[in-house]
């Protein structure tokens, strides 16, 4: 014999709050990226000019 539950069990989650912590993370990677990018950029570009001249 087989009962069913009554009600399904309510879990509280905590998804949203997950969410928004690794979107703040990717966020901060990849501005750190960028900027680690562009110094790279920036140091080739100098190290060229100062090549050439």
């Amino acid at each position: 014999m087989t009962h069913k539950a009554a009600a399904e069990a309510v879990v509280p989650t905590r998804r949203q709050r997950s969410d928004l912590l690794g979107i703040a993370y990717l966020g901060t990677i990849t501005i750190v990226m960028l900027a680690w990018i562009g110094g790279l950029v920036w140091a080739a570009m100098a190290f060229f000019n100062w090549l050439v001249s």
